[in-house]
């Protein structure tokens, strides 16, 4: 669980919602297990999406929740305001979304709309507040990124040089440099296959 807050008046969350569960990979071990799903073996588009689609409707159906999505759009989600209302994804001093477990290796999966009001524990403090050297501000290699803007052409343009193989084959110099994301244990296969999807087509949602 990635976060979870009790919705109070959103137009986005199903009716008669009463809690908002946002799920995403657990790590190390995420990867792995993926990929020795139907879905990862099947030589068909979105293999990902799939997989959640089955894995997090099956969680749905067995608790009597509403499964809701980042992709499959338009219309989209709000999953980066919904993580920002489960007070634990902030924003980074790069613009990104930063979690205080994944850092920014932060991926939303999906969402489960519950009709039951649980008792939720206080978020932690956001990690950037702790985080003296602030890696994440000098790591993208063209300046990229920042607190007013994230360049997506320039970085697609990086991805497409020589020197862009290194974020293209392990992922987002940027969110590898965060300290929280270097705990993570998110592999650099996953990072990369990210990368390439965003490289490819484009990126709706946190990732």
């Amino acid at each position: 669980m990635f976060g979870a807050w009790h919705p109070e008046s959103d137009p986005d969350v199903p009716a008669g919602t009463q809690t908002m569960i946002l799920l995403g990979p657990r790590e190390p071990g995420f990867w792995t297990a993926f990929r020795a799903s139907p879905e990862a073996q099947e030589a068909r588009a979105d293999p990902l999406d799939r997989w959640s689609r089955r894995v997090i409707g099956q969680w749905a159906c067995d608790l009597g929740a509403k499964a809701l999505f980042p992709f499959g759009g338009p219309p989209w989600r709000p999953f980066i305001r919904w993580a920002r209302e489960s007070g634990r994804a902030h924003v980074s001093p790069v613009g990104l979304l930063v979690h205080d477990t994944a850092g920014l290796m932060i991926s939303y999966r999906g969402a489960l709309a519950l009709k039951q009001r649980l008792a939720l524990p206080p978020p932690p403090p956001a990690p950037c507040a702790e985080c003296s050297s602030q890696p994440c501000r000098i790591a993208c290699p063209v300046s990229a990124l920042s607190p007013e803007a994230y360049d997506v052409p320039l970085c697609k343009s990086f991805l497409d040089t020589p020197a862009g193989l290194d974020c293209h084959g392990r992922g987002c110099a940027v969110r590898r440099a965060c300290p929280v994301s270097r705990s993570y244990g998110r592999a650099e296969a996953q990072s990369a296959f990210h990368m390439q999807s965003f490289h490819k087509r484009g990126q709706r949602g946190p990732e």
